[in-house]
C-alpha cells in the first residue's frame, strides 16, 4: 500500500500482524521494518522516499473461522512510531464489524475477534485504522483500510442438492452402462486445502452397481440383470471431502434404480392341452370361448397375436387378442350342427408381435397348444328347407284354392313334429291361410291382381314337442292374371271435326287401353257396332297395329248446322277369351286453323291469340249486332265502332269487311 506524505511528520514503526494458522497455532509473521525513507509496498517491493514519511505499513491480517474459545480470538496489532509508550496516542478502528466483531485496545493498538465468524457466510472485512493524539485529538496517522480475511476450515461436509434420485436402465444392459451421473457440492473454499475436494464412493447396490470416484456417474457393474428376477435397486452414493481422507466430512444419497423391460421372454402357454364346450345354437360372429399365453414381459414386448395354424380348425372358428387381457378370444365363424360334426380340433399359436433381435439366441419368441372343441347338442327351431318361398296364383281363383307348400323339419336327431301358422302381426293374412299339419297355404278369398299384384307373407314354424322354438320364413304370392277387364277408349278429349274436311281424310287415329297385363291386354281390335245403321259422316277404320282411324265420309260440316256429333266404337282385346267393351267419342266441328301439326277451332284460336276478358267479349258480340243492324251504311260511319277482322254473316249473304277503329280493344294494337 502507499503511504500518503502530506500529513507525515514523524516517522512510524512497523506494526506487527499476528496470524492464526487452519492448524489452531497462532502466532505472529514480523513484518520486515524499512529504513526511514522507504516504504513497504502491497506486492512486496520497497518504494524508496526522499524524505522521511509516517505511514502505516500493513499485511492482511486473518482471523480463523469457528473459534469456538472462551477469550477472544487474537487477529494483529496496530502501532504508530509516534507511539512512545506513554499512552498518548490513541488507535480508533472503524468499518465493517468495527466495534461489534471486531475490538481494539485504544492503548496498545491489539485487534481481538469476539465473535465466532463462519466464512461460508463472509470471506473478509474491510476496516480503517487511525491514530490519535490523546491530548489534542489530532491525527497522527492518516486513515488507512487494511482487510481481515476469515480463514477456511473444513466445516461443511458435502450435500447432494437435487437427492434423492430416481433412474433407469434397460434391463440385461451390458456392463459398464451409464445409469445417471451424481454431483455433490461442498461449500467449503475450493481454493484453499482439500476442504472442497470431492470423492463419490458407493455405499450400497453393489455388485449390481459402481461410481465413477471423480465424476459421480453410476454404471451397471453386472451382467445380465434380469427385470423379472428383481426389477428395484436400491444405491447409496457417498460424497467425502478431503479428497477422502481420514477425518473429512461426508455427505451421502440415494438412488431408486428401476430396471425396464426388453423383451426377451417368449410367450408361454401355461398348459398344452385345453378343452372347450360350444353349444350348437352358439352365434356366428360371437365369442365362445377364450385362451392366454403368459408372457413375463411389459407393455409391447408382450403383445401377442394368435393364429390357428390347421385349415380344417380356421375355417370354422377365428381368434383375435384383446389388448387389455392379451386373451385369444375364440369366435364362430360359421354355425355349428351336432348332427354333422361333434367335435373340432384348434392347434393355436401364440406369437410376440415386437420381438428383440438382441435376444434371438433365446429361442423362438412363440408357443402352441392345442384345443379341443366339443359342440353340444341343443333342442334347436325347425329348419325349412328353403331361405324364402315364391308362390304364384291366378286371380280370381276361388277361396281355398291351393297356392303352394312350404316345408321344415326338426334338426335334431329326435325329429319332433312341426306345425304350421302364419304370423298374425302382418297385413293382408285374410287373403291365405296355412295347414298347420302339411305347410300347405290356402287363398281365403278371391284376388285381384289389377288391385294387388304380389302377397307378401310369413309362414312360422314350431315343434309340437317344444312350441317356444320358432322358425319363420317369407313367402311371396304373384297373382297371375286373367283376361277379365274389357278394353276402353279414353274419351276424355274432344275430337276436332274441321269443316273444312274432305271425304276420306283421317280425323283422328285413336287406340285402347286395358287393366289387364301386357300378354292379355295390349292387342286390339276395332269396329262400329254391327247393330247401328251406318254412319253417313263418319267411318272407322282398324289399322291392325291396336290403333284405329276415324275418317270424314262428307264434306261441308257446318257448326252453325251441327256442332257436336257422337261416334261409338267396339274394341276387342287380344285375351282368352277375348273381352269387348263400347266406348262413344264425342266429335265438334268448327272452323279450323293450323297451328304447326295441331288443328284449333278458329274461335278459340281468335279468343285465345287476343287474350280477350269477360268483359271485351261482351263489347265485341255488342259490335257484331250493331253492324249487323247497319249493313247498308258506309263504312266510316263505324270509325267510333268496333274492330275486327273476318267474316261477318248478314242477311244478304257472306261479306268480307275491314273495320277500324279508334284505341285498344283486348289484343288489337292501336291503328
Amino acid at each position: 500500500m502507499r503511504i500518503s506524505t502530506t500529513s507525515c511528520l514523524c516517522p512510524f514503526l512497523v506494526c506487527l500482524c499476528f496470524i492464526q494458522r487452519c492448524s489452531g497455532a497462532s502466532h505472529h509473521v514480523p513484518t520486515k521494518v524499512p529504513s526511514k525513507n522507504q516504504t513497504k509496498l502491497a506486492n512486496g517491493e520497497t518504494e524508496v522516499h526522499h524524505r522521511p514519511k509516517r505511514g502505516w505499513i500493513w499485511n492482511q491480517f486473518f482471523v480463523l473461522e469457528e473459534h469456538m474459545g472462551p477469550d477472544a480470538q487474537y487477529v494483529g496489532k496496530l502501532h504508530s512510531n509516534s507511539d512512545k509508550g506513554d499512552g498518548s496516542v490513541r488507535y480508533i478502528l472503524s468499518g465493517e464489524g468495527a466495534g461489534t466483531i471486531f475490538i481494539i485496545d485504544e492503548v496498545t493498538g491489539d485487534i481481538h475477534a469476539t465473535k465466532s465468524l463462519d466464512r461460508e457466510r463472509k470471506t473478509h472485512y474491510v476496516l480503517h485504522a487511525q491514530a490519535l493524539d490523546r491530548n489534542t485529538e489530532e491525527a497522527l496517522e492518516p486513515k488507512s483500510e487494511f482487510i481481515i480475511k476469515v480463514q477456511d476450515i473444513n466445516d461443511n461436509a458435502p450435500k447432494f442438492p437435487d437427492g434423492p434420485f430416481v433412474a433407469s436402465v434397460p434391463e440385461m444392459s451390458e456392463v459398464g452402462t451409464s445409469v445417471l451421473q451424481v454431483t455433490a457440492t461442498d461449500a467449503d473454499d475450493p481454493t484453499y486445502g482439500n476442504s472442497a475436494r470431492i470423492v463419490y464412493s458407493i455405499l450400497q447396490g453393489q455388485p449390481y452397481f459402481s461410481v465413477d470416484p471423480k465424476t459421480g456417474i453410476i454404471r451397471t457393474a453386472l451382467a445380465n440383470m434380469d427385470r423379472e428376477a428383481r426389477e428395484h435397486y436400491t444405491v447409496v452414493i457417498q460424497a467425502k471431502d478431503m479428497a477422502g481422507q481420514v477425518g473429512g466430512l461426508s455427505g451421502s444419497t440415494t438412488i431408486n434404480i428401476t430396471l425396464t423391460d426388453v423383451n426377451d421372454n417368449p410367450p408361454k402357454f401355461p398348459q398344452k392341452n385345453y378343452q372347450l364346450y360350444v353349444p350348437e345354437s352358439a352365434q356366428v360372429g360371437k365369442p365362445v370361448g377364450k385362451i392366454k399365453a403368459n408372457d413375463e414381459d411389459l407393455g409391447v414386448n408382450a403383445d401377442i397375436r394368435y393364429s390357428i395354424i390347421i385349415s380344417e380348425g380356421a375355417n370354422m372358428f377365428s381368434i383375435s387378442a384383446d389388448r387389455d387381457t392379451r386373451e385369444g378370444i375364440i369366435s364362430l365363424k360359421k354355425p355349428l350342427n351336432f348332427e354333422r360334426k361333434k367335435t373340432y380340433t384348434l392347434n393355436i399359436e401364440g406369437v410376440n408381435t415386437h420381438v428383440d433381435p438382441r435376444f434371438s439366441y433365446l429361442g423362438s419368441f412363440k408357443d402352441t397348444a392345442t384345443l379341443k372343441i366339443t359342440v353340444g347338442d341343443v333342442d334347436e327351431a325347425p329348419v325349412f328347407s328353403m331361405d324364402y318361398y315364391i308362390m304364384d296364383v291366378y286371380e280370381n281363383s276361388p277361396s281355398g284354392t291351393e297356392v303352394g307348400a312350404v316345408t321344415a323339419r326338426d334338426p335334431d336327431s329326435r325329429n319332433s313334429h312341426v306345425r304350421y301358422f302364419l304370423d298374425r302381426k302382418e297385413e293382408g293374412i285374410n287373403y291365405f291361410r296355412v295347414d298347420e299339419y302339411s305347410g300347405v297355404i290356402y287363398t281365403t278369398l278371391p284376388l285381384d291382381r289389377e288391385d294387388m299384384p304380389w302377397h307378401n307373407i310369413t309362414v312360422m314354424a314350431s315343434e309340437v314337442d317344444n312350441p317356444s322354438l320358432l322358425s319363420h320364413v317369407p313367402v311371396t304370392v304373384q297373382v297371375l292374371d286373367v283376361n277379365d277387364n274389357p278394353p276402353e277408349i279414353a274419351t276424355d278429349e274432344e275430337v276436332i271435326v274441321c269443316e273444312s274436311s274432305r271425304p276420306g281424310q283421317v280425323i283422328q287415329t285413336v287406340t285402347a287401353v286395358d287393366k289387364d297385363d301386357f300378354a292379355n291386354g295390349q292387342r286390339f281390335s276395332f269396329a262400329s257396332p254391327s247393330q247401328l245403321p251406318v254412319n253417313p259422316n263418319f267411318t272407322l277404320k282398324d289399322n291392325e297395329d291396336s290403333t284405329a282411324s276415324i275418317i270424314a265420309r262428307r264434306r261441308r260440316f257446318n257448326h252453325l248446322t251441327q256442332e257436336l256429333y257422337e261416334l261409338p266404337i267396339v274394341v276387342w282385346d287380344g285375351g282368352e277369351p277375348s273381352l269387348s267393351g263400347t266406348s262413344t267419342l264425342t266429335l265438334r266441328v268448327c272452323p279450323c286453323q293450323r297451328h304447326g301439326r295441331i288443328r284449333m277451332c278458329q274461335g278459340e284460336a281468335f279468343l285465345s291469340s287476343a287474350g280477350l276478358s269477360t268483359g271485351a267479349l261482351i263489347a265485341i258480340l255488342l259490335c257484331i249486332v250493331i253492324l249487323l243492324g247497319k249493313l247498308g251504311q258506309p263504312l266510316w260511319g263505324f270509325r267510333q265502332g268496333c274492330a275486327a277482322r273476318g267474316q261477318i254473316y248478314g242477311g244478304h249473304g257472306w261479306r268480307r269487311w275491314t273495320i277500324e277503329v279508334q284505341g285498344r280493344v283486348g289484343g288489337f294494337e292501336k291503328l
